[in-house]
C-alpha cells in the first residue's frame, strides 16, 4: 500500500442516520428539502423526526447571496408556510455575521513591516492593511 492510501480515512454512512431525500419548488423563491428517516432497508424509521430545510438565493449589490436554512415544521404545508420567515430569519444571521465580520477586521491591529521604510531604512511610518 502507498503512503497517500495509508493516510486517507476510511469514510463510512452511519446506518442509525439514514434519510431519504426529496425536493420541492416552486422554481422561483426557493426549494424546500423534505428528509425523511429511513432504516438501513430504506423502510420508514417513525423513531426518528422527518426534518425540513429550505434555500433561497438573493440577489444583492455585491451578487447572488446563497441562503440554506432549517425550517422547524411538522409537514410540508407547514414548511412552506414558514418558509418566509425562515429566509428573514437566515438572512438576518447573515447580515449580522457580515456585521461581525467587518468589526474583527476593523480592529485588527496593523503592524509596519520591519525596515519598511525608505530604501529599507527606518523610519517612513507606512502601515500596511
Amino acid at each position: 500500500m502507498s503512503t497517500t492510501e495509508q493516510a486517507l480515512p476510511e469514510i463510512r454512512l452511519d446506518v442509525a442516520s439514514l434519510y431519504q431525500e426529496e425536493v420541492f419548488t416552486d422554481r422561483t423563491a426557493g426549494t424546500i428539502r423534505r428528509l425523511t428517516p429511513v432504516t438501513a432497508e430504506g423502510a420508514p424509521d417513525p423513531a426518528r423526526p422527518v426534518l425540513y430545510s429550505g434555500q433561497t438565493q438573493l440577489l444583492t449589490p455585491g451578487g447572488v447571496l446563497p441562503l440554506g436554512f432549517e425550517i422547524e415544521a411538522a409537514s410540508l404545508a407547514e414548511a412552506i408556510e414558514r418558509f418566509p420567515l425562515a429566509v428573514r430569519a437566515a438572512l438576518e444571521q447573515a447580515i449580522e455575521e457580515a456585521r461581525e465580520m467587518r468589526r474583527e477586521q476593523s480592529s485588527r491591529i496593523v503592524v509596519p513591516e520591519a525596515g519598511g521604510g525608505l530604501g529599507g531604512l527606518g523610519g517612513g511610518g507606512r502601515i500596511k492593511m
